[in-house]
């Protein structure tokens, strides 16, 4: 379980990747995929780092 923990992070970020890719893929008339991509690379790189520290 700590394993999954210390990747969840990574994971979270490459969902925003993701979401950032088929946002692209889009005719984009709204900027909601955007903050949604932006809150997942944000809070997946915070999640990453203080997980990491905690379980280390």
């Amino acid at each position: 379980m700590n394993e999954f923990l210390k990747y969840l992070g990574v994971l979270l970020i490459l969902i925003g990747v993701g979401v950032l890719g088929w946002y692209s893929y889009q005719n984009p008339t709204e900027n909601a995929m955007l903050i949604v991509a932006g809150l997942l690379l944000v809070g997946g790189l915070a999640l990453h780092i203080i997980l990491n520290r905690i379980l280390d």
